[in-house]
């Protein structure tokens, strides 16, 4: 489980062509103070698995699932990624619950420079509409975001310039491909009805009718 907040910006050294996946490896510096083998860290919002490691880089290894369902086919040695270790029980949880499990990938429509802002429009698949609304949490490459505005297929969010300056966003152009990862808790309430776990009558109903104490 992470965040959405980006602890450092790292670089892919090498790329390295496994069958259907890919083994990269990724060069970091401020997040290698404790990452071991069988850590988890979220590349780009893609969560993975640290198969070696030494003093500056790590590697994982990404399926042909992963290569189906994210942006991984379009990094290159020297690629800058977003990288966020697994959040910790003492963690201050200050962007909103992110599995690092990629939902889909959306394709960047407009970057717009305003007075103290970018206002950045991602296009995303039809079937996804059900899982965002406006000022909603979105998860795109990793850093948790706002959706300050959704219209059908399209939303937009506003980068502050910190946000901007210290992950990858701020490299983002129009025609760029990144990963989307839609809020979970939508997922959880739409697997219950699909299964008739939850009344026809609202939560807020259900909770109005509780016993009082």
């Amino acid at each position: 489980m992470f965040t959405g907040l980006i602890e450092e910006i790292g670089k892919i050294k090498a790329i390295t062509k496994l069958n259907g996946g890919l083994k990269i490896t990724v060069i970091a510096d401020l997040i290698m103070n404790d990452v071991k083998i069988d850590d988890s860290i979220a590349i780009e919002g893609v969560c993975q698995t640290v198969v070696a490691c030494n003093s500056n880089s790590f590697d994982v290894v990404a399926i042909e699932e992963t290569m189906r369902k994210t942006n991984f086919a379009k990094l290159k040695a020297n690629s800058k990624v977003n990288l966020e270790r697994a959040l910790t029980l003492n963690t201050r949880l200050g962007g909103h619950l992110v599995q690092g499990h990629v939902d889909c990938i959306g394709t960047v429509d407009s970057v717009v420079k305003e007075g103290t802002s970018y206002l950045v429009s991602i296009k995303f698949p039809n079937e996804f509409q059900k899982y965002i609304i406006p000022v909603g949490s979105i998860c795109i490459n990793g850093v948790s975001l706002t959706a300050a505005r959704v219209e059908g297929t399209k939303f937009t969010v506003a980068i502050i310039p910190h946000t901007w300056d210290v992950t990858t966003i701020g490299n983002l152009k129009t025609g760029d491909i990144v990963n989307l990862e839609f809020d979970l808790i939508g997922k959880y309430i739409e697997k219950q009805m699909q299964f008739g776990n939850i009344k026809k009558e609202s939560i807020w109903e259900q909770f109005a009718n509780q016993p009082k104490i």
